[in-house]
C-alpha cells in the first residue's frame, strides 16, 4: 500500500514536471536579437500587442476630443463621437483582413504568423498617427 502511494506520488510529480516544461520553455525572447522563427514570431506578436495597447489609449484621447467637439456644436451638426466610433469599428476588421491577406505571402509556412503580426503592428501604428491628428485638432 505504501509502495502504491509512493509510486502515485512520483507519477504525479513526473506529470507535473512534464506539463511545466513547455511553459518554462516559452520565456519572452530577446527581441533585439531574435534568432529562430519562433522567437521572431513571438517578438512580432509582442510588438503588435504593444501597438494595440497604445492604440487603445490614443483612441480614448481622440474620443475625448470628439466629445469636446460635439459639446460645442449645435444639435444639427453633432456626430463626431459616433462617426469616430463607426470609423474605428470599420477599421479593425479592415486591418485584420488586410493583414490576413499579407500572410498569404507565406501561406502555411512558419513565417505566416510573423507576417500577419508585423502587418497588424504597422497598420496599428499608422492608425495611431491618424488618431493623434484627430486628438490634436487643427491647432485652434
Amino acid at each position: 500500500m505504501i509502495r502504491s502511494a509512493s509510486s502515485l506520488s512520483f507519477s504525479l510529480i513526473g506529470l507535473g514536471l512534464l506539463l511545466a516544461g513547455p511553459v518554462a520553455a516559452q520565456e519572452t525572447p530577446n527581441c533585439e536579437n531574435a534568432m529562430t522563427q519562433s522567437e521572431m514570431t513571438q517578438c512580432a506578436n509582442i510588438d503588435w500587442l504593444k501597438a494595440d495597447a497604445e492604440l487603445n489609449a490614443v483612441y480614448r484621447s481622440a474620443m475625448e476630443k470628439m466629445t469636446e467637439t460635439d459639446a460645442y456644436l449645435p444639435e444639427g451638426l453633432k456626430g463626431a463621437v459616433e462617426t469616430l466610433r463607426e470609423a474605428q469599428r470599420a477599421w479593425i476588421p479592415y486591418r485584420d483582413k488586410a493583414c490576413d491577406a499579407y500572410g498569404f505571402l507565406a501561406r502555411g509556412g512558419t513565417m505566416e504568423p510573423m507576417l500577419v503580426y508585423g502587418c497588424r503592428a504597422d497598420l496599428t501604428r499608422n492608425r495611431i498617427d491618424e488618431l493623434r491628428q484627430l486628438s490634436e485638432g487643427l491647432g485652434n
